[in-house]
């Protein structure tokens, strides 16, 4: 099997400094960054800002942006883009930061809007055309700085651009963006990490190196992510949180999530639940539901969730694991059930009908999951049924 990634991925504290090498290489002269308000409030953009200055290279920074962008933000941004005409645009901030400015560098130079080129909806196919970007996480979680896909909500449901050339020029994730996470923030991007990792671990399109990379990255976040939550000055645990979110970007982009994420689009669509939390509540209820289907697999995970496997079957390790994850969604502050958020019985049938129109991410799940497995995992995770 073979593996994408963006032409450079860079790692580490102090990372940012690649971009010295990157603007020389593409010549930019004038670069627009898109950036989380926050990190602009809090200065954190000056280390890219000192960069572009000591080059004399003219930039604008726009914070426009929003959690669970609609279609709408989304050519505001392109708008922006086209104005300001810039040859380098670098995405600062969480996953819909990222989506923002990836989807701008593919569309801006096009004709068209985000509407045209939707995977569920689109009419019109995207040319060979792009700005050239640098996406740099300021979570660990989203992996969208090795993706090439950029997830819009449409109203009752999300839909997505999708498209090779999507994918970063330049990938920078430097640990230091994520030190001043609020530990929900924290929380919640990195089980949404974990979640990318075991969905690509489990995926019918897995394969070894995928395998390799999603087992690495399960390990990092497991063994990280409480102390990266709770302590605030653990920047160890930090560091290792973002590394295991890059290995869990790039495995997913290769083998694809599955059914959590079918089921959490739906929720980020019709009740506006953050993506990170949305698929942190269903995990451990939909791995509940398919487990008979991938038992073996996450058996071998048994070492990372420190589970004893003497005179135990595959079945019964992974019920075990999969318990354990319901343990972890909660030790790291983050809802158990759907109704925290307000969802009722009477919800059900809506999210069930929006969970089956995602085919393309339920394909990859192990076990198929029809409109009565579904409305099971739900319904579950609305009561806390375990």
């Amino acid at each position: 099997m073979k593996l994408i990634s963006p032409k450079y991925i860079y790692y580490g504290l102090d990372s940012t400094q690649k971009i010295n090498n990157i603007v020389e290489e593409i010549k930019a002269n004038k670069v627009y960054i898109l950036c989380d308000p926050i990190l602009k409030e809090i200065n954190a953009i000056e280390k890219i800002a000192s960069i572009l200055k000591e080059r004399n290279i003219k930039y604008e920074i726009s914070t426009n942006v929003m959690a669970e962008p609609t279609v709408e933000k989304g050519n505001e941004i392109i708008e922006e883009v086209r104005n300001v005409q810039p040859d380098l645009i670098i995405g600062l901030g969480g996953g819909s930061t990222m989506d923002l400015a990836k989807a701008a560098s593919l569309i801006a130079p096009q004709k068209g809007s985000i509407e045209n080129y939707l995977n569920l909806t689109g009419d019109m196919k995207l040319e060979d055309v792009k700005i050239p970007n640098i996406l740099m996480p300021s979570t660990s979680g989203t992996g969208a700085e090795v993706t090439d896909i950029a997830v819009f909500s449409t109203g009752d449901s999300k839909d997505a651009v999708t498209d090779p050339h999507m994918i970063a020029n330049y990938a920078i994730a430097d640990p230091f963006y994520t030190y001043s996470l609020p530990p929900k923030v924290a929380a919640a991007s990195g089980v949404d990490a974990l979640t990318h990792a075991i969905e690509a671990y489990t995926s019918i399109e897995s394969g070894p190196l995928t395998d390799n990379l999603a087992y690495g990255a399960i390990e990092k976040i497991h063994n990280n992510i409480r102390e990266a939550v709770w302590d605030k000055s653990n920047v160890e645990a930090k560091n290792e949180l973002s590394l295991g979110s890059l290995m869990a970007g790039i495995s997913f982009y290769n083998a694809g999530v599955a059914g959590v994420h079918a089921l959490a689009y739906p929720l980020g669509g019709n009740f506006k639940i953050p993506h990170g939390e949305s698929n942190a509540v269903l995990l451990p209820y939909v791995y509940e539901k398919i487990i008979k289907s991938c038992s073996t697999k996450l058996a071998k995970l048994a070492p990372i969730f420190k589970v004893e496997t003497s005179n135990k079957n595959e079945m019964e390790v992974s019920k075990i694991i999969t318990n354990k994850l319901f343990d972890l969604v909660e030790e790291v502050g983050l809802p158990k059930t759907l109704k925290y958020y307000g969802i009722t019985e009477e919800d059900i049938q809506l999210l069930t009908d929006n969970a089956l129109k995602q085919t393309r991410l339920l394909a990859r799940s192990p076990l198929e999951l029809g409109q009565n497995e579904i409305e099971e995992i739900y319904t579950n995770a609305l009561h806390g049924k375990k």
